[in-house]
């Protein structure tokens, strides 16, 4: 299911984008939100991650290499049941190489520019490219 992933910090989201390569960063353009969005699961309490039978472990596991061996990861399984009952997203622990347990994301399978799940990129002055156009850099 498509997803917008986000982190709660500046800090979270490099780590994030970078996934503790040992190279050097390239550029990345970081942008913040302004989020008003309801019916979202923190999965950072504990009496949460029991209510819902799941683990730190279970957030914590390889998704891509699962999907890669044809295994559906427990994220994705608990993101389609969440979604069902109806919620927008989780808050949930980056475990992003170097993150710490104060390091979090929100991630939403349901948002628009509309409440009740609000989300609108904050460029008060209108420093971001307005088209695909605006990203070409080599005249092309």
């Amino acid at each position: 299911m498509s997803a917008l992933y986000t982190s709660l910090d500046p800090t979270t989201a490099w780590m994030e984008a970078q996934q503790g390569f040992p190279f050097k960063p390239q550029p990345m353009t970081l942008v913040a939100y302004q989020a008003s969005c309801t019916d979202v699961v923190d999965l950072t309490k504990v009496k949460t991650l029991k209510a819902l039978n799941l683990t730190k472990g279970d957030l914590a596991s390889p998704w891509e290499y699962m999907a890669n061996q044809g295994q559906e990861p427990p994220t994705w399984q608990l993101a389609k049941k969440l979604q069902e009952i109806g919620y927008a997203g989780v808050i949930v622990q980056s475990f992003a190489p170097g993150c710490k347990e104060e390091n979090r994301n929100l991630v939403l399978w349901d948002w628009s520019d509309a409440p009740p799940h609000r989300i609108a990129v904050i460029d008060d002055l209108g420093r971001l490219p307005k088209s695909v156009e605006s990203w070409k850099t080599d005249g092309k």
